[in-house]
């Protein structure tokens, strides 16, 4: 893993973890939660570097992770966090890029998307291509998750899951959100007792996390991402991952994605819930090198 700078963009500094080689095209690289950081990918998405065409440009979002902590809570907005990525490429000097958020860090991408147009021959500072897995385009989608919780089974496992979602309001310290993160992880597997857990939370280990950024989203609807009826405006290549039992952004969310976009592509991972990454790691790599290689 790299050592990691800060980077300056408008008012704060950017954390961003670079992997691969120095002249491969760059995949900026936007972590989940809110108030998680780059360490949710672990060393999972370091092999699309192994090709030497790629390199990886990991971002500590604003306020989080080991990113700048002073950002003003008035800036702490999907939009504003959308054009950090804009800004963090002009700063990196990138001419052309890429983007792949995940879960939380694909709503940035998607408004990303939404505000800065992109393409090959973009000249808004968009991205070339953008990849969103695990998303929903509105928070109106986010509404379902109640009665996943509600129905959620191992019955064993339900109390605990469900207490960790309501303690994301309330969360004070690191301490708090590493411990709800861990009781709250067999929910986005799917299979909750997925043995890969454990070698999950060993690979992010490091991770900083952010309560305070987590308790200011958790109580107004995760940003209230609504960018459904814009969708059509982009015309750039998007990717769409989504995993078949996903009880978080419902692969129906996906699916409604990819209708509405003129450039939109579907991959469903069938034997997947929210971290399709690690439950078919094989066919996420291979899903988004193949839509690079086609579009960048």
């Amino acid at each position: 893993m790299g050592e990691g700078r800060l980077v300056r963009v408008a008012d704060t500094r950017l954390f961003v973890d670079e992997r691969g080689p120095a002249n491969g095209f760059p995949l900026i690289v936007l972590h989940g939660g809110p108030g998680l950081d780059h360490h949710e990918f672990g060393d999972y998405l370091d092999p699309i570097t192994a090709t030497g065409r790629y390199r990886l440009v990991l971002v500590d979002e604003r306020a989080q992770g080991r990113s700048d902590r002073s950002a003003p809570p008035e800036t702490w907005t999907i939009e504003r966090m959308a054009a950090d990525v804009t800004d963090l490429a002009a700063e990196l000097g990138l001419d052309s890029y890429a983007v792949l958020g995940h879960s939380f860090g694909s709503f940035l991408a998607l408004q990303h998307a939404v505000d800065f147009p992109g393409g090959p021959h973009a000249t808004s500072g968009g991205a070339a291509a953008t990849i969103a897995s695990g998303s929903v385009p509105s928070a109106r989608w986010l509404a379902k998750v109640a009665d996943e919780l509600a129905a959620f089974e191992p019955a064993d496992l339900r109390d605990q899951v469900q207490a960790s979602w309501d303690r994301e309001a309330f969360a004070q310290t690191e301490a708090d959100v590493a411990a709800l993160i861990r009781d709250q992880m067999p929910f986005h597997f799917r299979d909750p007792r997925d043995p890969r857990l454990a070698d999950y939370h060993r690979r992010t280990a490091d991770a900083r996390y952010a309560p305070d950024v987590l308790r200011a989203f958790a109580t107004e609807e995760y940003g209230g991402l609504d960018v459904e009826d814009r969708l059509p405006e982009v015309r750039h290549p998007v990717l769409i991952l989504s995993g078949r039992h996903d009880r978080t952004c419902p692969v129906e969310a996906g699916q409604d994605m990819a209708a509405r976009l003129p450039a939109g592509e579907l991959v469903i991972f069938e034997e997947s819930g929210h971290m399709m990454y690690i439950e078919e790691q094989d066919k996420y790599l291979a899903a988004v090198t193949d839509f690079l290689d086609a579009h960048t």
